[in-house]
Order: C-alpha cells, then structure tokens, then sequence
C-alpha cells in the first residue's frame, strides 16, 4: 500500500508544521474518510522537501455539545456561529505569503472597469495581444476547517459531519476555493482597482478550479454547495420541494462516488442528495403537504409510473439528464426553476464536443438568474476555459432578455493549484520500449510475476492496481489474455476483472464493489475510468495502450498518488508503433520529475529522447484525441488488416489457438454425447450443433 505523504497544516497559513504520527481507531458502524478528493490533512502536495511515511495527523473530536447544549433536537441553522473574535485574524500580507507558499493562483477572468479597458486599449496600439488584464486577486486562505462556523457561518451539523468524517485540516484546493465560494466577493474583490464595483455587490461568484488530481475538489463544491442549500431552506417557512443544485459528472461511476460524499456530509441536515437513474422523473416545484407528498408517492409506485424525484441536490451524467429534459412525459418544462448551483465536475470532457451538446443543453435550462456556476478539473485548456467564459456571458444575456430585465454580470474567478495541467509529482513515473505488441504483453506479465522480473528493472509492482487500454475490444482481450495467469493458490481468476462501457450496470457496480473490497486484484478497464474516480490504497496504473492526450495521461495515473500519497507508480507501456504519438506523455512525465526534483540520471525521460520524439501537428493531435491510434481501432482493421495483426494481443500463434480451440470442442462434444446417453437418446444425432 501506498504510504502517505499528507502533512499536518499548522494554525498560521505561512507555515508547515511537521507531520506527527497518530493513530485513530474508530468504533464499528463508524464512517471511515474517504482517502480521494476529501482526503483532509492539510496536504502540500507540491512540497518534494518532506516526503513523509506517515499518516496525517486528525485533530481530536470536538465535543457533542457545542455553544451550550445541542442534544439533537435543534434545527439545523437555528444556532448562532462561534464568536467572530474567536477567527484568527490574517493580513493581506500573510494572505499572499500564504496564497504563494502553497502555490494558489486566483485571478479575476472578467474584469470591466474603466482601468482595464484602458490597459486593454493601450496594449492594442503595441505589441501586446490586446486582452484586458486579468487581475490577481487574493481572498484569505482557509487554514482550518475549525474557522469555518465563525467566518462563514455554516451549521453544526455541517460542521459535525466535516469532524466526524476525519477532517482537519484543509487541502490547497480547499484552502482557496472554499473562501471564494462561501464569502461575499466584496471581501476579496472590494479592494482592487481593476475590478468593477458592479461586478462587485453580486451575491456569490462563479468559479473554474483548476487542481491536482486526488486533491480534494468534491469537498470544496460539495460543502459550500450543501450551505447554501440549507440557508435557503431555513429562511423559507415552507421549503419548496424542488431541485435547487444539479452536480454533472461524465461516467456513471463518478456520479455515484459524488452522491456518497454529499450524502456523508448532509447527514443529519434533512438534505436530500439524489442519483438520477432511469426510470425516475422530474416534477416542477411545489409545496405539497407532507400527507400529499406520500400519496403521491404512493400512486406512482402503484400505478407503475416513473418515481418522482425528490431531491434538493441531483447528481447524474449530462446525457441522462438531457435525455429525461426532453422527455415531456419525465420532466416538467418548470423542473429546474429553483435551481441555484451548477456544478461541472472534469468540467473539460463536460465541454467537450462528446459531452458538449448535452451538457449545454442542461445548462440552457436553468434559468434561475441567481445561479452560481462552478467548473472543476486537473486539466483544463485555453479552449475550455474560454467555451466557459462565454457560455456563461451568453446564459446571462438569454436569461436577462427572456425577464425583460438585465442581468448584473457576476464574477468569474480562476483558481489553479500549483501548476496548471500538470501530472502530481509524488508519483514514479516510468516509460518502458516493448518494441512490438508482444513485448507489451511479456512486460505486463513480468509485473504480474515479481518473482521473474530481473532486479535491473527496479522495485516489482504490487496489487492492486489498473490497467489502462485504447478501446473495449482490447479490454477484453487482454483480460481472456492474462485471465490464467494468477495462481490459484493466489485466488486465480477470481483476482482479475474488467471493466467497460458495454457491461450492465448490475455488472459495472459488482466489478467497483469487489475492487473496493481488495478481492480484485488487477483491474483492466478503459478511459471509462480515468476521471474523478477514486479507489483506496492504488499503488500502480500501468498504460497498457498509450494516452492519447497529455491531459488523458495526467487523469489516468492520478488514480494513484491520491491526497499526497507517495509510493505510487505510473508505467507506460509503448511499442515500435507508438512513438510518433509519444511525445505529448514524454513532455508531462519530463515535467513530473522535474518538479519532484529527480535528477538527469534517475529519470525515466533523458532529454536526447525528448529531442528525438517527433512532433505532432495540431490536426494529428486531435484525431488521435478523437480516434486513438487507428490500427487498434475497428475502423483500422478495415483500412488495413496487415497492420492490425501486429497489434493482436496474443502471445500464441494462430496455429496452437486452433489446435487449442478444436481441443476445447472436441470436450464440449464429448460432454454433450455423455448428456444424450444418460437421456436415452444414444444414436440421435439431429441435435447436434456442432464445435463452438
């Protein structure tokens, strides 16, 4: 297992206490914190200095009674904040020192004052690209989630369930995010002379994340976002039951990750936090009695009708959602009036022509004009952050028009933690020449047996971990590949499994469930994977099948390394016909170790192999971004079968597979004879069908 590399955040943001080893045992029953994207402890994961083997230290339990006696029976938000003189003071001094050290960039994405018109105009007439400057903003870092019922004003209970949960101490993401999010933006915007004093009084702002992978993102949209849910619902006597949050994340996995985190955090706040499955339908917003609610519910389970949601927080995938938008039958025109938050998580593929059309047209039917819109990646292009921006320029142009009223325009704000699209540096990253597809198959099996793996190829891999190709159709031949070749006495096939699109989703949830629990060992899946999706204790992705985009690779390996866990392994596997298409790993693995601190010597990309690879022109990039490498493809196979059977992933000759196959029938049709004979049927031989 991975050990982990999270450090202790002290109680002033300008400096890193040292990790103190502690242990905590939690009674049965008790929720156990997630080690993904809420992973708390303070994390410094860009700081190569302290490489610690321990665990992150937890602070202790608070006390059940808080502010005087609270047995449970008081309502959420009924109590009043800890005393403001309570909050550590910070300066705007310490604030950028603080911002700096962790490496916390905020900038302004849309400034309209007059002063940045002009520096916008003044470039123009020079040689500048005529853009207005983008301000650099400096909210006060979040230094313990102690600070947040103070300075912010959430809940007891939101703040019992963060303490219950393990949480201590705030990531880099969390630190920057969550004070945006959940302070007015005159606290960080009042004071700045490019920035609009319209832009200014606006209630929230709308923000694009961009953070490293297992840093703790779901917990820095999902908190502020279940706040604000619950202060709605407790300044409206009678709550409306209706939608008033939607979460979008692209593969179904994800979603159901996103909605047991919200669902841990909203315990006890009589939030719902809803997955949409099929079958299930969107009613416009109503304040139904509690006697009507259940006979409703009731006349639908009986009737057979769609269920009627009932949710304050939706989580689901953009096509899903879409789908059930159009369906007048499932939907009501008026579903998402109330909806206030809009959350994109791995916002670039949301925006990607794949999920492009779907996820805009769920966008254009919020119509709500205090909506507060956030986007989150560990990637994200100039494209995408530029598709956002306008996006949401348009939205509120629609939406001023369609009230006859205009829209005051709303902040929006950037946040990048460390440095942008870039791979986590905790992580060995490791490009391995296969030569042909063969040798590829003959390193993957040297990983599977550490025992036949010579000592010149460094330390062995150890389960679990994911194996990652380019399509289905080699998922699956790789797994009846290497399906045999652990051991029984190591639980032989029952170790590995894999994972794609084209399973059920009966079967997808069983395949996550044994590989959560650690009874499968190696997991052989697609992109389908790659994103947001976090799994305990990961020690190595190997790429079985190149990325086929720098940002594909940084998601794929982020699956290890999570919340500044040191150990993990990264290993690209690439062979004769792979290395036109090399470059782009080679330049975010160059860029890796470089930020690890690795010397020329250790690491796995020299720079004469960087001066050797070839480039790729923008029009290359994107079909393979789109088709992959195209002789692993079906479309390959018809364009040129010559080349496809050097990219057959087999060990064996086609000769011995036909012997081994006439074998296999033969048997098959030796037990179908002996089946015949015990039914009496001896000499009929109408129902034989053949060898399989």
């Amino acid at each position: 297992m991975p050990s982990s590399g999270a450090r202790v955040q002290a109680a002033q943001p300008t400096a890193v206490a040292a990790t103190v080893k502690t242990s905590k045992k939690r009674k049965r029953g008790e929720s156990t914190p997630n080690p993904s994207d809420d992973q708390p402890g303070g994390l410094d994961f860009f700081d190569t200095a302290a490489k610690s083997n321990t665990r992150p230290a937890v602070q202790p339990k608070q006390e059940a009674v808080r502010d005087g006696k609270n047995d449970g029976s008081e309502q959420p938000g009924d109590e009043a904040p800890l005393s403001a003189s309570m909050m550590p003071t910070m300066s705007d001094e310490e604030a950028r020192a603080a911002l700096k050290q962790h490496k916390l960039k905020v900038t302004l994405l849309n400034p309209t004052s007059s002063q940045a018109k002009q520096r916008r105009i003044g470039k123009k007439s020079g040689s500048g690209s005529g853009k207005p400057e983008m301000p650099a903003l400096y909210p006060h870092p979040l230094v313990s989630f102690q600070d947040m019922r103070a300075r912010f004003g959430i809940s007891s209970r939101l703040a019992g369930n963060l303490d219950e949960q393990g949480y201590s101490a705030p990531t880099e993401v969390q630190m920057g995010a969550l004070p945006i999010l959940l302070d007015a933006p005159d606290h960080y915007l009042g004071r700045h002379s490019l920035v609009s004093a319209d832009i200014v009084s606006v209630l929230s702002s709308n923000l694009l994340t961009v953070a490293p992978t297992g840093s703790g993102k779901t917990l820095a949209f999902m908190l502020p976002l279940l706040h604000r849910v619950q202060s709605r619902r407790h300044q409206d006597p009678i709550p409306t039951k209706a939608v008033s949050a939607i979460v979008l994340a692209p593969t179904k996995e994800l979603v159901g990750q996103i909605t047991n985190e919200g669902r841990k955090l909203a315990k006890g706040t009589g939030i719902n936090v809803t997955q949409l499955r099929k079958g299930m339908r969107l009613s416009p917003p109503t304040r139904p009695s509690k006697n009507e609610a259940e006979d409703a519910s009731q006349t639908s389970v009986m009737s057979g009708e769609p269920t009627i949601v009932k949710a304050d927080v939706l989580i689901s995938t953009p096509g899903l959602l879409q789908s059930m938008l159009s369906d007048e039958r499932n939907s009501s025109r008026d579903a998402l009036l109330n909806v206030q938050e809009f959350v994109l998580d791995e916002a670039d593929v949301l925006l990607d022509p794949l999920f492009r059309e779907q996820t805009l047209g769920v966008w254009r039917r919020l119509t709500n004009a205090r909506l507060s819109v956030s986007l989150w990646s560990a990637t994200m292009g100039s494209n995408i952050e530029e598709l956002a921006r306008t996006t949401i320029k348009d939205w509120q142009e629609q939406v001023g028009a369609r009230n006859a009223e205009s829209m005051q325009e709303a902040p929006f704000i950037r946040l990048v933690v460390g440095l942008k699209d870039s791979a986590v540096p905790n992580v060995e990253h490791k490009l391995i020449y296969a030569a042909t597809e063969q040798g590829k198959l003959m390193g993957l099996r040297q990983l599977l047996h550490p025992a036949s793996t010579p000592q010149s190829a460094g330390a062995p891999l150890l389960p679990p971990f994911l194996i990652f190709t380019q399509t289905i159709e080699r998922a699956v031949a790789l797994h009846s590949e290497l399906l045999y070749d652990i051991p029984a006495e190591a639980g032989g096939i029952g170790r590995i499994a894999v994972l794609h699109a084209d399973l059920t989703d009966t079967a997808r949830d069983s395949v996550m469930t044994r590989f959560r629990r650690g009874e499968i060992w190696v997991l052989i899946t697609t992109d389908l994977l790659s994103r947001g999706v976090d799994f305990r204790g990961i020690n190595a992705v190997v790429n079985y099948d190149i990325p086929t985009s720098s940002a594909a690779y940084v998601h794929r390996i982020g699956r290890t390394g999570r919340a500044g866990r040191t150990g993990g392994v990264a290993v690209t596997l690439y062979s004769k016909d792979d290395i036109p298409y090399l470059k782009h790993v080679a330049n975010v693995v160059a860029m890796a170790q470089k930020q690890e601190g690795s010397s020329t010597k250790q690491a796995s990309v020299q720079p004469w192999l960087l001066d050797a690879l070839p480039k790729l022109s923008k029009e290359k990039k994107q079909t393979l971004k789109k088709r992959g490498i195209e002789s692993r493809t079906t479309r390959g196979k018809a364009n040129d079968s010559k080349a496809v059977r050097g990219t057959r992933i087999s060990s064996k000759a086609g000769f011995v597979k036909q012997v081994q196959n006439n074998r296999k029938g033969a048997i098959l049709g030796s037990q179908r004879r002996a089946q015949a004979e015990a039914l009496g049927d001896v000499g009929d031989d109408s129902d034989f069908a053949g060898f399989d």
